[in-house]
């Protein structure tokens, strides 16, 4: 009989924004469940994949194989009738789930809707690889920082009175005509609300297609001003003057200074937070580890903070151009009554889309047992602090399996299971579980 609950190895990325050596979560992760893995403290360790995407699958390990050839071979067992009906595939499950390490800023950039997507993959299959949408969502491991949204348009107006190299590059103009008709606390779907994202699109749409010669400039001025006047900066925010410093070692004279530092949210997510990143929003991940599950697809439309193709034309016709503030970002954890023990907190982060939810489960230093009822459809988890066990619930010969930091694990459809957490840690022991289901 095939097992219900078993480990997977899963592979890592060095992209060179990670964090180097053990400094690194992923790096940390790996290290701790295969002990041969040397560890390089001079190499990045960006990201930890866990899932069947085909690029870096995992592996189950008592079964020697991948995870997606597992799953083709035995589909209604790992995935389930219903989960195939729904995404129309017998191999793969429709997330991925990840663990990111971040030492120097991502892209800025957006991903499309599923209509988008069928749309720029068929004229560009190059740049976009596939017809399918990319929502994504990050839950913070170590405290964690990014760029997510545009800012209320009160604060977009204010940078442009104050901030002269932005007001410069948009030109008077656009510049006169956002801050005199813009509409704070504008209704969603208002005709204020529209005019607000129709000002905001002329805004971004001259700076993105602003010349090089003139962005170099622009940038130059820019940082040298946040040194020598950063008051003027400090109004609008007061960490703006060291993240435009900052941004601008890692990226010198980049358009991300402006697209990121003066018109996108600056979020701090403390450990357990979350942030879901919805279709046609601009986005970017700054520092921190977090967790992070997506839609199963590599469509990326860049903006900034990136020496990669920038689709300024897709990017400037897609966005949504919605404005909320920095709390708006975040996600309100719901509870999830299908779990029942002595877990200090059992957290469902449960997105608008179809994909993907994650449980977060955290138990006291003490320890404890938390049941958890069947979930119809394929889940992997992931163990980011402390010890203890794992254990499919009302089947005699199902074995009790350690879980130890950086320990993965994939739970079949319609599996009961039971986390146990050991006695007298040193740390709570803090686990993630992305699953899908219809």
């Amino acid at each position: 009989m095939l097992e219900k609950v078993f480990r997977l190895e899963c592979g890592y990325q060095n992209y060179d924004w990670g964090k180097l050596g053990s400094s690194s979560a992923v790096a940390q992760f790996v290290k701790n469940s295969d002990s041969s893995i040397e560890i390089d403290e001079d190499k990045p360790y960006a990201e930890l994949w866990m899932g069947t995407h085909p690029s870096v699958p995992s592996k189950a390990i008592d079964f020697n194989e991948t995870l997606r050839d597992l799953i083709t071979e035995h589909p209604k067992e790992l995935l389930g009738d219903s989960i195939i009906a729904k995404f129309g595939s017998s191999k793969e499950i429709p997330f991925l789930f990840k663990v990111l390490s971040i030492e120097k800023v991502l892209s800025i950039q957006a991903h499309p809707d599923k209509k988008l997507a069928a749309q720029i993959h068929k004229q560009d299959p190059k740049n976009y690889p596939d017809d399918n949408h990319k929502p994504e969502m990050a839950i913070a491991v170590t405290d964690f920082e990014a760029f997510c949204g545009f800012k209320p348009v009160d604060q977009l107006a204010k940078s442009l009175e104050t901030v002269q190299e932005l007001r410069r590059i948009i030109g008077e103009d656009i510049s006169r005509q956002f801050i005199d008709s813009v509409k704070p606390n504008a209704k969603k779907g208002s005709l204020e609300d529209i005019t607000n994202r129709q000002l905001l699109r002329k805004v971004f749409g001259k700076l993105m297609n602003t010349d090089e010669e003139t962005m170099k400039r622009e940038t130059a001025s820019l940082v040298q001003s946040s040194i020598d006047e950063p008051e003027i900066f400090s109004k609008l925010d007061s960490r703006l003057p060291e993240l435009i410093q900052r941004m601008n070692k890692q990226f010198p004279n980049d358009i991300g200074l402006f697209c990121g530092c003066i018109l996108l949210n600056h979020v701090h997510l403390n450990k357990g937070e979350a942030m879901f990143l919805q279709a046609k929003d601009p986005h970017a991940y700054i520092s921190g580890d977090i967790i992070e599950c997506m839609a199963a697809s590599d469509n990326v439309v860049r903006a900034g903070f990136t020496p990669k193709f920038k689709d300024v034309k897709t990017l400037v016709e897609m966005l949504t151009y919605t404005c909320e503030p920095v709390e708006e970002q975040k996600m309100k954890p719901k509870t999830f009554p299908r779990a029942q023990g002595d877990a200090k907190t059992v957290s469902l982060f449960d997105p608008p889309i179809e994909e993907f939810s994650v449980l977060q489960t955290v138990f006291n230093k003490i320890g404890g047992k938390e049941t958890f009822q069947a979930i119809d459809g394929p889940s992997i988890m992931i163990a980011t602090s402390g010890t203890g066990y794992i254990q499919q619930v009302g089947v005699e010969e199902a074995k009790k399996q350690r879980i130890n930091t950086g320990n993965v694990y994939f739970i079949a459809p319609n599996t009961e299971i039971e986390l146990i957490a050991d006695k007298d840690q040193s740390e709570e022991f803090t686990t993630y579980r992305a699953f899908v289901e219809v």
